[in-house]
């Protein structure tokens, strides 16, 4: 790593394997078109995040041989730090068996070079993930942008306009009412992330899956599709299964059988992945991107209050 003392600036170039597509590992990530975290650019991906050093701002570009990755702020050591989990080189797709599945097989080649992203920032998947419980996920996602847009901060060195870091765990914790309600966050959904902020210290990225799931669970109103998608999110975790997801299932079922599936019929086709089970998903959802039909009712609409 190369770095500027006085600034707190630095880059390092992270030598990858040829085919790794950095874009559509990092994608996942984003909430959204619109998340404010993120920005997209012809030649170059950039990210804002917050380390316990403090704030950072990312650019990954595609260089010879593997990326370059530059930083600003004083988080950007413990940002470059993260990088290779970032954009995938922590995951390890050796030993997968997608021939047990025809369907899987097809996924496996088509998205060779995509790979499952260890976020590291555990703390915005949580939020993430609670504003997504039990909504239509395009409100969830205007939540995330109307809250980060007004209580983030902007993020440091030459970002793109608009970029910008989410808030630290006591921002969210005495954020008032009428803030969430305005973003269209119900009183339950505000009241979980309140909770988790009070105890944010112990969700660190160096847990294994196993052991954040489990602290995450001690909160009150964090089951196991919140901690399913904050460990595959921010670890990487290949094995997590979103249980209680209002389509997977459907989506599981659908494109290995041809027919619906619940929960329990999910994790039994899911079975023979054990310890991988989170890259099946990701692979179908990325090879079956249409849902199959829908039917029943839909989530409830988050509206903001007028």
């Amino acid at each position: 790593m190369t770095a500027n003392p006085a600034t707190g600036d630095a880059h390092v170039v992270v030598a990858c394997p040829p085919g790794l597509d950095v874009r559509r590992t990092v994608v996942r990530l984003r909430r959204g078109a619109g998340d404010p975290t993120w920005a997209w650019a012809p030649d170059a991906v950039w990210h804002a995040a917050r380390r316990a050093t403090g704030e950072a701002t990312l650019r990954l570009r595609a260089v010879p041989g593997g990326v370059r990755a530059d930083a600003w702020g004083p988080g950007a050591a413990a940002l470059l730090a993260d990088v290779p989990g970032l954009i995938g080189l922590h995951d390890d797709p050796e030993g997968f068996a997608a021939h047990l599945h025809p369907v899987v097989a097809r996924a496996h080649r088509a998205h060779a070079g995509m790979r499952l992203a260890r976020g590291g920032d555990v703390w915005s998947a949580v939020v993430t993930a609670v504003l997504e419980q039990r909504v239509v996920g395009v409100d969830a996602l205007a939540s995330w942008r109307r809250l980060v847009a007004r209580h983030g901060t902007v993020a440091p060195g030459p970002a793109p306009p608009g970029l910008r870091v989410a808030p630290p765990p006591r921002v969210w914790g005495a954020l008032p009412v009428w803030e969430w309600r305005t973003a269209g966050v119900d009183a339950q959904r505000s009241d979980t992330v309140r909770r988790a902020a009070a105890v944010a210290h112990a969700f660190r990225a160096d847990l294994p899956p196993v052991e954040l799931a489990r602290r995450l669970a001690t909160v009150r109103g964090i089951g196991p599709w919140t901690t399913a998608e904050v460990t595959a999110r921010a670890l990487g975790d290949p094995d997590a299964v979103q249980v209680g997801d209002a389509h997977l299932p459907h989506l599981v079922g659908w494109a290995l059988t041809g027919r619906r599936a619940d929960d329990a019929g999910m994790l039994h086709l899911l079975a023979p992945w054990q310890g991988q089970r989170q890259r099946v998903l990701v692979l179908l959802g990325a090879a079956h991107g249409a849902r199959p039909p829908a039917y029943g009712p839909r989530a409830p609409r988050a509206l903001p209050l007028r």
